[in-house]
């Protein structure tokens, strides 16, 4: 009997000891920084937002709240960075007027019901810490930043969670008012004194802190919440950039892990910076990768050179027969004016007559080379530049948005060379069966004795230059002007917006002004050189524009 009352005193022992070493290890803190992930898509943001957060010192609880739309794959990520995932259910859009984004935003009000804290700092996924901002947890029950219009901003707030202000919340979410359509809108009218709210004082005396009572509201300063926005309309921070402590990406649906921001905006690269920093919590996620986009990009790197390498070769192929024809043609060609020598009586008669027949032929098809449609040059123009477009729009939906912005840009420029030469070359070689038939049918009212024998001179002659330069010329001109256009900001050291655009539109009008001379150009060659070789059967190659 003493035995078994030793062991069951040994036994509960060992369980409290295992509860509390327990609650040691899973014990959260009473603060935390909170945020909210609907989607994947928002994934790197707060992989990046919590990044910054750790990078600053703070060792405040990282919680984010998750709804059904995020995969198990974020979840686990997330949770190897550090995070703390709660699953949470969206809160329908009482709103029937809103943008389509807004459908889930409303859901942002759940911070309020984080009873399990004592504050929490709510930042979203596209604001990044570049200073420590342990200090907001000093602020009133809620506080946030004003913005222009005399209209709080949800992107950085400080909230006391309230069950009761929370219950009061879903009671008048229906009948409350929101000018944007979404949380921020119905926040600005539950708060609707919070304009003449005091701003937060971080640096107050303890014994001030604790004497006394707890504001209702405080407004936050600029610093808490840079925008982006307003930085885009001056070039600068409207406050002391070295004491800036939170950064906003306030750009509408652009975002600073799309890899295009960052030729736009400066301050997306700090973003990027604390991207690259991002540690490999799991495989092939170091630097802010994803293990998908990575094998992708490759592949999307890979294949057009590998596809110019195959035309390469089958060119290198083809004209081995085509040189060693080129050889038996001109002998035959040799054959046939020694014929005509014999036949003439002499060399000066077979001059005279050869002269007679090419001044009589050339006559003929100079005349229906002036016949070339008056339209096709400036349906050619149109061609063009919508090819460019289509070009530009299907190399947009191909590179993945949110590889690097160097890599981007590169997988941008061979996307849309490539699909643009496919394109337009394709158009050209039409032009050039366009130009054969046409020929073709002039040729077939001819009856001239001689015509055989002067096509057969002329042949050799085309044969010589089988591959037009021009071509791949003006190709050339066009891949300089194209990549010129967007990198005259970056050679001048030009950090404005609106000077990087008018500077990138300078380009751009110089770049359309020689892709209309160039496509009107090649169209009408490649149709008369079609209309030229009308009795010629092509060499089969590769090249598009030859």
């Amino acid at each position: 009997m003493k035995a078994n009352s030793v062991v069951m005193c040994w036994i509960i022992l060992v369980v409290l000891v295992c509860v509390e070493f327990e609650g040691c290890v899973g014990s959260k803190t009473d603060e935390a920084y909170v945020t909210l992930l609907y989607g994947d898509e928002f994934l790197l943001g707060v992989r990046v937002l919590g990044k910054s957060i750790r990078n600053t010192g703070s060792i405040k609880d990282m919680v984010v709240l998750v709804s059904d739309g995020v995969s198990d794959y974020a979840k686990t990520l997330l949770r190897a960075d550090g995070w703390i995932v709660e699953m949470i259910s969206l809160l329908a859009n009482p709103n029937r007027v809103r943008p389509k984004r807004f459908w889930g935003v409303y859901t942002k009000l759940k911070i309020f019901n984080m009873t399990n804290y004592h504050k929490v700092v709510y930042l979203d996924a596209d604001t990044i810490v570049v200073k420590n901002i342990d200090d907001l947890f000093k602020c009133g029950k809620f506080c946030a930043n004003l913005k222009h219009s005399e209209r709080l901003n949800s992107g950085v707030m400080v909230v006391e969670p309230s069950e009761t202000v929370f219950n009061d919340m879903m009671r008048k979410i229906k009948t409350t008012a929101s000018y944007t359509g979404g949380d921020q809108g119905f926040l600005n009218s539950y708060y609707p004194g919070f304009p003449n709210a005091h701003v937060f004082e971080p640096n107050l005396a303890p014994e001030v802190l604790s004497s006394r009572s707890i504001p209702e509201m405080e407004r936050l300063s600029t610093l808490y919440n840079a925008d982006v926005g307003l930085y885009m309309l001056a070039n600068k921070w409207m406050v002391d950039e070295n004491e800036l402590r939170v950064i906003h990406y306030t750009l509408g649906p652009l975002k600073p892990w799309d890899w295009w921001t960052s030729w736009l905006l400066k301050p997306v690269d700090v973003w990027q910076d604390v991207r690259e920093q991002l540690e490999e919590s799991l495989p092939g996620t170091g630097g802010g990768q994803n293990p998908k986009d990575s094998f992708l990009v490759k592949f999307l790197f890979l294949l057009p050179f590998c596809a110019l390498l195959f035309c390469c070769y089958h060119s290198f192929t083809k004209s081995q027969g085509y040189f060693s024809s080129l050889c038996r043609n001109s002998l035959c060609d040799q054959v046939r004016h020694l014929c005509y020598r014999i036949r003439s009586s002499g060399p000066l008669a077979y001059t005279n007559i050869f002269t007679s027949t090419t001044n009589s032929i050339h006559q003929l098809l100079n005349g229906d080379q002036n016949k070339v449609p008056g339209y096709l040059g400036g349906i050619s123009v149109c061609v063009c530049f919508m090819v460019a477009l289509v070009s530009l729009g299907l190399a947009l939906l191909i590179v993945p948005r949110q590889v690097m912005p160097w890599t981007g840009l590169l997988l941008m420029y061979e996307w849309t060379f490539t699909i643009f030469f496919i394109l337009f070359g394709g158009y050209i070689r039409l032009i050039y069966q366009w130009g054969k038939i046409v020929g073709s049918r002039v040729a077939s009212s001819l009856s001239h004795p001689e015509l055989s024998d002067y096509e057969s001179e002329k042949r050799h002659q085309r044969q010589m230059l089988a591959c037009d330069v021009a071509p791949w010329y003006y190709g050339l001109g066009m891949v300089m002007l194209a990549i010129a256009a967007p990198s005259l900001p970056c050679l001048f050291g030009i950090t404005a917006l609106f000077l990087r655009l008018g500077l990138m539109v300078v380009g751009g009008i110089i770049l359309a002004s020689f892709m209309t001379y160039a496509s009107e150009h090649l169209a009408i060659r490649s149709f008369l050189k079609g209309f030229d070789e009308h009795n010629i059967a092509r060499n089969s190659n590769s090249c598009f524009f030859c």
